[in-house]
């Protein structure tokens, strides 16, 4: 590395989203240089990675970047709707022109290395020496798809939820959706509404209620400090880091999802999950029953949760009728030809996984996944930001941003101010 030309920067920050611009703007506000680093453009993936119909799932309130808050000015004029597609990246933009970041789009890193006295950050235009470096890619690096569904008949049409934009990408005939997190449910209302045979394998994905005695469900949660707890103070933290997202819709002025009744109501066929695929045969596991009853037991959960809350503090609010199944199934389905059942298409809407392999730190645990507080890792000047549970639920989402990034610069700012003492 001797002969290698540096650029010098204080911290580098990788990924060009809502969490590392906020990370950067928050550094400049204490007059700390940073430069952002996205392979993409700014904002790929809500532009480009997100279908047509796509929108928020949380209140537009909720959009709480720093010094950046929702108003209505961008992105629509109601802060309990939900933002489409292009009104998210409309306020984004404008978050961007405000705080105007050090931002280079189109830069691949390909490696970062700690060095005795922080970092090195090889990139497509060039190497790169800091002090800090911020981790802001998020978890959605690559499309996760079983291995068995390379044994699928190639007379099945296949495709991952990413690369889904609308109905019209898609042969004739029936599709299986897999997956029911908040993808896989809201590709489902697309695909019914287009009027096509929709099959849906179930996952252990919980559900929510959306609006629930006067309000939306997470107004109440909010106020009810559920959204404050940590991770440290968590009652049950591994399931917190490991539970899929519950699932409901902003669509439409926001709804909940209740698949026994998609079933009755829109004839959504429903089986448990996902075990394995050969040919045009697909084999389920026998969990139908077990993953719908979870998903209900999760939604009268928090309605529970609510009236707890409302009772405690002597709120009044209307009062709604208990929770009923509409629908049980009789039997478990677990076996399925899909071109006898007429499916010409199978949907993947099961997740993602990160890819850090171009990290050269000891920062992961036996699952590749990086150990940190609050973003803060043992490794001196390496960060993350932008991940669940980083501290809060909000974490990964638009809510707990402006907390996590200023956290963040905090502790970056402490840790530099250590170095030049």
């Amino acid at each position: 590395m001797k002969d290698t030309q540096f650029n010098e920067i204080p911290v580098v920050i990788v990924g060009g989203g809502q969490a590392g611009l906020s990370v950067a703007w928050c550094l400049k506000q204490k007059g700390i240089k940073s430069v952002v680093f996205e392979r993409h453009a700014k904002f790929h993936s809500w532009r480009e990675n997100r279908w047509d119909s796509f929108c928020l799932v949380t209140p537009n309130w909720q959009c709480r970047l720093p010094d950046f808050h929702y108003t209505g000015d961008f992105g629509g004029t109601d802060p309990d709707g939900y933002m489409l597609k292009d009104e998210i990246t409309a306020y984004l933009d404008a978050f961007a022109e405000k705080t105007q970041p050090d931002l280079r789009e189109g830069v691949d890193v390909t490696r970062v290395t700690p060095e005795s006295e922080g970092y090195v950050v090889e990139t497509s235009v060039g190497t790169w020496r800091c002090e800090q470096v911020v981790i802001a890619t998020g978890g959605y690096d690559t499309p996760i798809e079983p291995d068995y569904a390379q044994n699928l008949s190639p007379e099945i049409f296949q495709m991952h939820s990413v690369d889904y934009r609308n109905v019209d990408q898609f042969p004739e005939g029936g599709v299986l959706i897999v997956g029911t997190g908040q993808s896989g449910v809201q590709l489902m209302e697309d695909f019914t509404r287009a009027g096509r045979d929709v099959h849906l394998a179930v996952g252990p994905a919980p559900r929510s209620p959306r609006k629930y005695r006067g309000r939306d469900a997470t107004d109440w949660l909010y106020d009810a400090g559920h959204y404050g707890v940590t991770i440290d103070t968590h009652p049950d933290p591994h399931k917190a880091l490991t539970q899929t997202n519950h699932y409901m819709s902003g669509r439409d002025g926001g709804k909940e999802i209740d698949l026994r009744r998609w079933h009755l109501d829109e004839g959504v066929e429903l089986y448990g999950s996902l075990a394995d695929m050969s040919g045009s045969e697909v084999t389920f596991l026998p969990d139908l029953a077990k993953n719908l009853y979870d998903a209900d037991k999760s939604y009268v959960g928090i309605r529970d949760q609510i009236d707890a809350y409302i009772a405690k503090n002597g709120f009044e609010a209307p009062t709604e009728p208990p929770f009923e199944k509409v629908w049980q199934p009789e039997t478990e389905r677990t076996a399925l030809d899909l071109q006898e059942a007429g499916i010409t298409s199978v949907l993947w809407a099961i997740g993602f996984r990160p890819d850090y392999s171009w990290i050269e730190a000891d920062v992961f645990n036996e699952r590749g996944k990086p150990v940190f507080k609050r973003g803060v890792t043992a490794q001196k000047g390496l960060h993350f930001i932008g991940l669940g549970w980083l501290n809060t639920w909000g974490s990964g989402r638009f809510l707990g941003i402006e907390e996590d990034s200023r956290y963040l610069a905090d502790q970056i700012a402490a840790q530099m101010s250590k170095v030049s003492a």
